[in-house]
């Protein structure tokens, strides 16, 4: 199965909905700031679970998620997951 690292951050417009996703990432990913998490060596499967949690309480209108795969121990800058087709590896 392959596992990637990702940095899944966000910004939620809310206070409410800002804790739910921020419980619900903080289950699975590890707090690096405020609302930036690492999510280590996660399957296409697991990523998508979670994703499907947060888009439940998500506004696409108002709040802004983005999930980055980080390459080779690094973030490789300018690829987002496209939150139209988030399952894209």
């Amino acid at each position: 199965m392959d596992r990637k690292d990702f940095l899944i951050c966000y910004d939620i417009a809310d206070e409410k909905r800002l804790g739910k996703i921020g419980k619900l990432v903080e289950k699975s990913a590890m707090r690096i700031q405020r609302s930036v998490y690492f999510y280590e060596q996660v399957s296409k499967e697991e990523l998508t679970v979670l994703i499907e949690k947060v888009m439940e309480v998500f506004d696409q209108e108002a709040d802004d998620l983005r999930v980055y795969v980080i390459k080779n121990k690094g973030i490789a800058l300018g690829e987002a997951v496209d939150l139209e087709n988030p399952l894209i590896f």
